[in-house]
């Protein structure tokens, strides 16, 4: 079961869907449908080039940095030229997540997540020296309720907690010299690159899984439950198993001590329980640090088997996934925000807002966030929809698409 949160910007609706659900509620005038679509396909068109110019920039300036990259640069590139396209690409890859109505997860989320327990019961630590940049943005967040199991599966709890859709990770590792100086292992990432990963179904309590250098670290009860087995057993071999032992090597202690006049002679019985006494006690130790290992091991398989099935994409991949995901947004917001004003005639910002909502809670049962102002700056752009008075006004269907097929045509006779 899940409850969507009220404050979120996206909208989770595919852009065929919205052009669909637009055309069903037959508000267009007369004979327009199919003019209506092709228009959607001509904002859809725009918006796919101005994007991809979007991801040429990203690309460009996020290749001397990508950590997966398999081609060379033929250009060597200065440290104050490295700064700028840093700079560059951080800009440009917020301005894509805005775009793509992803939220900021803030400093005290963060804190928040490390400081509750993991769904999946493993307890982990995070170098955050290590980084010289950490941001996390998210979509669609939801309070969600789900069944855990306790107790070795003998007793069940309901726990609600929330759950975000999407986070997308940005982190920029320190220097070599950093590394070098703390002499720390760098076999997993290459100190000074910068990653990015894009992660579904990811609860707020293990946004720490996400992080690159993430540790496995004992919870308090698995230490408890290892430490009481290994005194428990120590215990019962002390008493069992190395009585004769220890007897010896109380009468050798007090004699060098000092503590006793009576010297010990040592046969090779003696010796021969004193080793086996020795192996007996290294080879429970072994065992019980075996058991720690195997215990840490499962965790360690257990958060890499979570990763898997949560991991959408990598480096340079993300790029293209969030392009096309505001690609998604912006067409949608465009195509919604002209229609409901073509049928429903010029209406102030507000007004125009509170109706897109209300159609989407009445229509799909979605509570969202309209972003009326980038859909309204996106209409204005285009010169498909004019500003009088306060209020908007859309352009009739023909009339746009001749606008939006003049602006294709500025941009080919450039």
């Amino acid at each position: 079961m899940q409850i969507k949160s009220n404050d979120d910007r996206f909208i989770p609706l595919r852009k065929a869907d919205v052009v669909q659900a637009c055309i069903e509620m037959d508000n267009l005038p007369k004979g327009s449908i199919k003019q209506f679509q092709l228009l959607c396909q001509l904002i859809t068109s725009t918006l796919h080039f101005e994007y991809h110019q979007n991801l040429e920039t990203l690309k460009d300036n996020y290749a001397p940095f990508d950590p997966n990259s398999d081609v060379q640069s033929i250009r060597v590139f200065s440290e104050g030229e490295l700064e700028a396209k840093q700079a560059l690409f951080a800009n440009v890859f917020i301005e894509v997540l805005n775009a793509a109505n992803f939220e900021k997860i803030t400093e005290q989320d963060l804190r928040e997540a490390l400081e509750e327990e993991s769904l999946f019961k493993v307890r982990l630590a995070v170098e955050f020296d290590d980084f010289s940049e950490v941001v996390f943005y998210r979509r669609g967040e939801h309070q969600k309720t789900d069944t855990i199991r306790k107790w070795w599966g003998l007793k069940k709890d309901k726990i609600t907690f929330t759950n975000y859709d999407k986070v997308a990770v940005y982190i920029k590792f320190k220097d070599k010299d950093y590394f070098k100086q703390h002499k720390k292992a760098v076999s997993n990432f290459e100190p000074g690159s910068t990653i990015i990963k894009l992660f579904q179904n990811v609860p707020k309590a293990d946004l720490e899984m996400l992080f690159p250098n993430s540790k496995v670290r004992m919870r308090t009860i698995d230490k408890a439950i290892i430490g009481g087995s290994a005194v428990a057993g120590g215990a019962v071999v002390l008493v069992t198993k190395l009585g004769a032992s220890l007897v010896v090597l109380a009468g050798l202690f007090s004699f060098w001590l000092g503590f006793s006049d009576r010297s010990v002679t040592i046969t090779s019985q003696q010796l021969i329980v004193l080793g086996t006494g020795i192996g007996i006690l290294g080879g429970f130790i072994f065992k019980e640090w075996s058991k720690f290992k195997n215990r840490k091991l499962r965790f360690m398989k257990a958060l890499a088997d979570n990763l898997y099935f949560k991991n959408l994409d990598n480096n340079a991949g993300v790029l293209h996934h969030l392009i096309d995901a505001a690609e998604e947004e912006e067409c949608k917001e465009a195509i919604l925000a002209y229609y409901f004003l073509t049928v429903d005639g010029p209406m102030s910002s507000e007004q125009l807002d509170s109706k897109i909502e209300a159609w989407l809670e009445h229509q799909f049962n979605l509570k969202v966030d309209f972003e009326i102002k980038d859909a309204l700056l996106k209409l204005l752009r285009f010169g498909i929809v004019v500003k009088q008075n306060h209020h908007y006004h859309a352009l009739p269907i023909v009339a746009a698409q001749k606008q939006l097929d003049a602006r294709w045509d500025s941009l080919f006779n450039c």
